[in-house]
């Protein structure tokens, strides 16, 4: 906690996000695997100098809020982004706050230095705001034709979270007149009076608004590359299939297991659930539980494929090596690629499939079993927890 006081976050996330069409609000849509407002409040919820988060979203998006960010503080909001800011200061102002940082969703990647300077801005001043200088040249338009040029000079453009003390910008909704909306709050501060620091911006604090804004935003997410391996070995046994890449193969033995026993899409499991920390197969599908019990293994590695997705991550490369004195590998292997690929929903040319012996040598030298070792590499936003 601050030592004069609690320093909160207010995220106004009422919006209904008609400019972006579709029919769900910006806020709730997915960036990067996770919904946008979620960006927002893990930025601030992670921030040390900030005691608690507050998110205001319209009367019906209560539930899907909750859903997003469970156990966090979500309260309705009201019919205008200015309605929804004070009705969000009155609670804050109730639970021992001092200072506030006001945040819209659409503003999704936020980082700790911003907020640290719209912190340090508040030392010295009512209000402390991040702005970028304007680069291109302004204009009017007159008729859709070419007016005057707008000089840039002392032109600046205005980004949040915006940052006040609490009793400030609360007499400057009180004094706002009623008819009147404003665009931010900084503006409101200022009319009555008071001084509003401006701090460096950031140009990753672009606010989406646009459907072509979402695809900029994607482009301007940090991925983060994560390799990780599986392995995994099944007893050769009469009077089994033989499943290998999820494909069955003739042959006068097979895998022994509580599945299928898919040696193959086994390890490919395991890697890909290694790429995101996730544990191994036995952790999300136990041996010991019988809804297992012969089921095939493809959905293991769907499920594992999911749980990437659910990241916003994305499968670049498997590469499985089957190590086994027979049966032969080389007439199967395109239709094993082919099959996990489509499992995967990746581009064959992104599946590597290789198969070795080990010179007669070991279990697998001797025929009594059969190994697989895979590797895959995927991509992760930046933020995405894994």
């Amino acid at each position: 906690m601050s030592q004069d006081g609690k320093i909160a976050a207010l995220i106004v996330a009422a919006g209904g996000g008609s400019r972006m069409g579709g029919g769900i609000p910006k806020q709730f849509r997915k960036l990067g695997g996770q919904p946008m407002l979620g960006w927002s409040h893990a930025a601030f919820a992670s921030h040390p100098a900030v005691d608690t988060v507050l998110t205001v979203v319209a009367e019906g998006q209560m539930d899907r809020a909750q859903s997003i960010l469970p156990g966090a503080w979500v309260e309705a909001g009201g019919a205008s982004r200015r309605e929804s800011v004070a009705r969000g200061l009155r609670h804050l102002a109730l639970n021992g706050v001092t200072r506030v940082l006001i945040h819209d969703a659409a503003r999704p990647f936020l980082s700790a230095d911003v907020i640290d300077r719209v912190l340090a801005g508040l030392e010295s001043a009512d209000g402390a705001m991040p702005v970028l200088p304007v680069a291109d040249t302004l204009a009017r338009s007159l008729d859709d034709a070419l007016g005057e040029i707008v000089p840039r000079d002392g032109l600046v453009r205005v980004q949040t979270p915006q940052g006040f003390h609490l009793q400030a910008v609360i007499a400057a909704h009180a004094a706002w007149p009623a008819e009147a909306e404003a665009t931010d709050d900084a503006q409101m501060v200022r009319r009555l009076g008071g001084r509003v620091a401006l701090v460096q911006g950031d140009p990753m604090l672009e606010k989406i608004t646009y459907p072509d804004d979402m695809t900029g935003a994607d482009m301007r997410l940090t991925w983060e590359t994560r390799t990780a391996m599986g392995y995994d070995v099944h007893r050769l046994e009469d009077g089994e299939e033989l499943w290998l890449g999820g494909v069955l193969i003739p042959h006068h033995q097979g895998l022994s297991g509580h599945s299928d026993a898919d040696v193959a899409l086994h390890a490919l499991t395991d890697a890909l659930l290694g790429t995101i920390a996730a544990g191994d197969i036995g952790t999300h599908f136990p041996p010991s539980d019988p809804q297992w019990k012969g089921a095939e293994s493809g959905q293991f590695l769907q499920h594992a494929a999911k749980l990437i997705a659910d990241k916003g991550g994305r499968i670049d490369f498997v590469d499985l090596t089957i190590i086994c004195e027979a049966p032969k590998i080389g007439p199967h292997r395109a239709a094993m690629v082919e099959r996990i690929a489509g499992l995967l929903n990746i581009a064959q040319s992104r599946v590597s499939l290789k198969a070795t012996t080990t010179e007669r040598l070991g279990f697998t030298g001797r025929g009594e079993g059969i190994a697989t070792q895979a590797v895959a590499t995927v991509r992760l936003p930046g933020g995405a927890e894994a």
